[in-house]
């Protein structure tokens, strides 16, 4: 025993024939040899159990044994291409037995478990007596035995194996009512046996199959209390269930099916995996089982009732999805839908929900339903968005079926809106469609902004806003498919159609917004053939944009893409060349580069037919850019060389409107130069070619400024008559005939300058005071002729268009009108001072009266003028009128019959009367004096003053002293002697007046 330790033993199997014989004969010689002892009724058992074991094959002690296994049933098979795909998509697998019935399923799941297979072993001699069927012989000798060990061992601790193998043999022998017996009596005999879960789920299914639902289900749940350390515990739970099931009793059975779900979560059974087919079935029959009691319930409404009601489930997912499934093989597509959406609702961030979300799509999509297939790609985008709330619990990169699906969902949702706003039959939809095809595209390029599909999108969606002519974003748009993207082949194409869009933005955009759009149209062609110089428009694309530079004003860039194009596009189309010519010489011209501009105009005209309407206009550029260099010259003071600039226009552009403007400004030129000769001979020239010319005034005038610098003055005289004929312009016209004037009077010629000054006040009665002027000088003429009635007369008139010139009254024509009126108010005062007072005395004191009347109020009107010159002269000679009537009273004749005394008092009455007119004469030479405080003094004041020298030599025949400043001269009022009221009549009680009673009034300046 010892030397065993050190013994290596090899275990090996070995195949030993005819074993089970050998030991029943074993078995059979030790109960014949050996007498009777504790060992013989195991002998007997193990016997009658190697007799079933051979008969039938023998499976082992139920705590040894496995469940058998179900049949195997076909996988389900898609109603449609689409929906196979959806469903693995949506991470789904199949349903068991879809194809088969409901009936069908219900027989399959609920028939009777086999416990024990066949044995093909020959049967065993039968014990002498025992009259049986051969072929069972062997199950008779066990049962033989059997009965034999209970009768015979009543105590045997096994015999509850015993009577369980009994009850197998009398099954196996079909006498399943003698089995029934015989397990009712381990029932009752042996609580307690370890074959009591078997035992009762022989009984269950004998009561099941029997539709004894009570019985039954006793005997399934003895073994579900007997709970997971039985062999049959999930076997019983599923079977309890279909006896719930069977009896209408859903929820109850609803309870079994979910505790046997239970059971697989707690022993770690992953529900999604398919390695072990056999497993997986049994759960798949379970959910199609639990599917069938919701469907009785109501539906998705009462699984979301059940698990709130009874707690919720690791497992709910599947539990949706089988009953949707459900659903689907009856073409319940509502139905299957609301399955999987009621689990996604309650449970949106589930890592299945998304794939529930699809399957609810797809399903709508086989049931033929595309409104409501849109609508579930809508609520899946809004719901699984890449910014949604689901992605904040799970990577992207985990979930590639969700997001594959995502994409592709935007991508057909765009691409459904897009279709319906093309659809003319949806005109009343077309708005909201519109938006929709927006909303999904720019959500496909903002969750996949690097997608490789998102190139072709973004350009569909830029085409979506061009066919709505929403034109500035569709060229956004555009430009992002063309630029922001790596190279593709709707590059080029994009970045065209954006410039087009940008073109098309700018026919509608309000004025307010036009240069900003310009500016981008501009700045996307220019890249548009920076990036794509090859493209079959880049030519024309460039052109337009020099000429949208040009119209924007920058000139520089104009030049810039007008020079591009000719120099990289030689071989353009000759509008496309022309255009680009155009922009270079227009933009050129704006930039003073007129050289530059000139050459660029002469390059247009080459490309201009003759015929064309616009050629007369770019002759007139051309000239006007060398009319532009004449300018430049003109500026830098080379006159010489901007006459040549003007003149040459004659050569390079004849038929230019601007033609004569240059030859004008040609002689000005010359004019500046002081070339007489050269700018008379262009003048001439340009007066006889341009005989309608506008600027023909100018040439007279001008001509007339030529003549007078060269000193020939009749002739320019005559040049101003022509301008003043020539010309529309009053202003012109005056200073037109003021110039003649005066040039005719510097040539001596009286008579022409004469008739100029008398056509100009003709012509030109306003402004009053230049008419006045005027008409002075015509009468300064006349007194220098000695045409004295003519002179008066211009005086007359002079005074009278003062007086009523009004507000158009000035200081000057005052002034000129004060002068007229003296000279016209002193021969008043000539013919006063003629007059004597002789014989008849009475008839020429009146007649002296009178005319010193007349006098004192011709020359108190001046003083109204308020002309310092005027009103001193005025004074002076009112002064004079009454020193003269004075001196007119004493040497006045005296009466011849006057005696001595008479005659001494007729000269003491006349010198009382003439002493006051002497001193009313020298009371109103002093009224001169006061002028000069006021700042007045002229030749008529000195004579005032030497006046009153020689009448009041004490007083004024000496040095003079200051007076101070005299504010203002007070009114005076004259009386005439002898006046008496115009009846010739005095009043009763008048006497004679004094002198200085008569009013002569003269105001505050007088």
């Amino acid at each position: 025993m010892a030397q065993l330790r050190d013994v290596e033993i090899e275990i090996r199997e070995e195949t030993i024939e005819g074993g089970l014989e050998k030991a029943m004969a074993s078995y059979q010689h030790f109960l014949e040899e050996t007498p009777e002892s504790g060992m013989t009724p195991e002998a007997i058992r193990r016997l009658a159990d190697l007799k079933v074991e051979k008969e039938y094959g023998y499976i082992q002690g139920a705590s040894e044994m496995a469940p058998p296994e179900r049949e195997q049933v076909a996988p389900v098979q898609q109603v449609s291409k689409e929906k196979n795909s959806g469903g693995e998509a949506a991470g789904l697998t199949a349903t068991p037995g879809a194809q088969e019935s409901e009936r069908e399923f219900e027989k399959r799941a609920t028939a009777a478990t086999p416990m024990a297979t066949m044995n093909t072993a020959p049967a065993a001699k039968l014990p002498g007596g025992v009259d049986a069927d051969l072929e069972r012989a062997g199950a008779l000798e066990a049962i033989e035995l059997y009965k034999q060990l209970l009768a015979k061992y009543p105590l045997y601790q096994r015999n509850d194996q015993v009577l369980y193998q009994m009850s197998r043999a009398y099954e196996e022998l079909g006498k399943v009512e003698d089995a029934m017996q015989v397990m009712n009596r381990i029932i009752t005999e042996y609580p307690r046996s370890r074959y009591m879960d078997e035992v009762q789920f022989r009984r269950a299914e004998y009561f099941f199959t029997r539709s004894r639902f009570l019985d039954a289900e006793d005997a399934y749940q003895a073994i579900v209390d007997m709970g997971v350390s039985s062999s049959y515990y999930e076997l019983a739970l599923d079977k309890l269930g279909w006896v719930f099931y069977k009896q209408e009793l859903y929820e109850d059975a609803l309870h079994k099916f979910i505790a046997g779900l239970d059971y697989k979560v707690s022993v770690g059974y992953d529900f999604e995996q398919t390695s072990n087919k056999t497993e997986k079935k049994r759960i798949d029959d379970t959910f199609r089982v639990i599917s069938l009691s919701f469907s009785n319930q109501g539906g998705a409404a009462s699984v979301t009732d059940y698990f709130d009601r009874f707690g919720h489930r690791p497992y709910e997912a599947e539990v949706y999805s089988h009953l949707g499934e459900h659903y689907l093989t009856k073409r319940r597509y509502s139905d299957a839908a609301s399955a999987y959406k009621a689990f996604v609702e309650l449970n949106p961030l589930h890592r299945k929900s998304p794939h529930f979300h699809m399957r609810v799509t797809e399903i709508y999509k086989e049931g033929g339903f595309p409104k409501l297939v849109v609508e579930a790609k809508k609520e899946f985008a809004r719901v699984y968005g890449l910014d949604a709330e689901y992605w904040q619990h799970y990577e992207m990169a985990n979930q590639p079926k969700v997001v594959g699906y995502l994409k592709t969902n935007l991508k057909d949702l765009a691409n459904h809106y897009h279709a319906l706003y093309q659809d003319k039959r949806f005109v009343k939809e077309k708005a909201a469609n519109y938006s929709d095809g927006l909303l999904w595209y720019r959500e496909f390029l903002s969750s996949f902004p690097k997608d490789e599909e998102s190139p072709v999108i973004s350009y569909q969606l830029a085409d979506l806003l061009l066919e709505n002519e929403s034109y500035g974003d569709a060229a956004l748009e555009y430009e992002r498919t063309a630029y922001d993207y790596p190279e593709h082949e709707k590059a080029s194409e994009a970045g065209y159609a954006a410039v087009y869009a940008y073109r098309q933005h700018l026919k509608v955009v309000p004025q307010a917004q036009r240069g900003r759009v310009k500016r981008d149209t501009v700045r996307s062609s220019l890249r548009f053939v920076d990036i794509f110089p090859r493209h079959e428009k880049a030519s024309v694309v460039l052109g337009a944009a020099a000429d949208d530079l040009y119209e924007m004003k920058d000139f520089e860039g104009a030049v810039g893409a007008g020079r591009k194009l000719i120099a990289d596009y030689p071989q353009a189309d000759q509008p496309v060349l022309r255009s680009a010519w155009i922009a270079v010489a227009h933009a050129s011209f704006d930039l003073n580069n007129y050289i530059d501009a000139e050459e660029a105009y002469s390059a247009v005209l080459r490309l201009t037919e003759g015929e064309d309407k616009s050629r007369s206009g770019f002759v007139d550029n051309l000239a006007a850019s060398i009319y532009k260099q004449g300018e430049q010259a003109n500026t830098l003071e080379e006159y010489r060389t901007a006459a040549s600039h003007f003149l040459r226009i004659a050569v390079a552009a004849p038929t230019s409107k601007i033609r004569p403007t240059a030859e004008y400004e040609a002689s000005v030129a010359l004019i500046t130069l002081e070339d007489w000769t050269a700018a008379g001979d262009v003048l001439v020239d340009f007066r006889k070619r341009y005989p309608e010319h506008e600027l023909q005034p100018e040439v007279t005038n001008k001509l007339a400024y030529v003549y007078k610098e060269a000193g020939q003055l009749s002739l320019a005289a005559a040049e101003y008559e022509r301008v003043e004929t020539e010309s529309s312009d009053d202003e012109v016209r005056r200073g037109a005939l003021m110039l003649a004037a005066e040039l005719y009077e510097e040539a001596g010629d009286t008579d022409r300058t004469l008739q100029v000054y008398r056509r100009y006040v003709e012509y030109f009665l306003r402004p009053v005071e230049l008419a006045l002027e005027t008409r002075f000088k015509i009468a300064t003429i006349y007194k220098e002729r000695s045409e004295n009635d003519l002179y008066l007369s211009e005086l007359k008139a002079i005074v009278a268009i003062d007086a009523a010139a009004d507000s158009e009254r000035t200081d000057r024509t005052r002034y000129l009108a004060a002068t007229s009126a003296l000279v016209l108010a002193e021969p008043f005062y000539s013919r006063f001072s003629k007059i004597r007072i002789i014989k008849p005395i009475e008839k020429n004191m009146k007649a002296k009266q009178k005319s010193m009347k007349a006098a004192i109020d011709q020359f108190a009107k001046l003083t109204d003028y308020e002309v310092g010159e005027t009103t001193a002269a005025a004074t002076f000679y009112m002064a004079e009128i009454y020193y003269d009537f004075a001196r007119a009273l004493i040497e006045s004749e005296r009466p011849q019959e006057l005696s001595a005394l008479e005659r001494e008092q007729y000269e003491l009455a006349i010198e009382d009367q003439a002493y006051p007119f002497e001193n009313k004469a020298i009371s109103v030479h002093e009224k001169n004096l006061e002028l000069m405080g006021i700042g007045i003094y002229n030749e008529w004041i000195d004579k005032s003053i030497h006046k009153l020298a020689s009448l009041v030599p004490v007083r004024y025949a000496k040095a003079e002293e200051s007076t101070g400043f005299i504010p203002r001269l007070e009114s005076f009022r004259y009386t005439l002697p002898g006046a008496v009221p115009e009846s010739g009549e005095m009043a009763e009680g008048e006497q004679p007046a004094e002198a200085g009673d008569s009013e002569i009034e003269g105001g505050p300046d007088a």
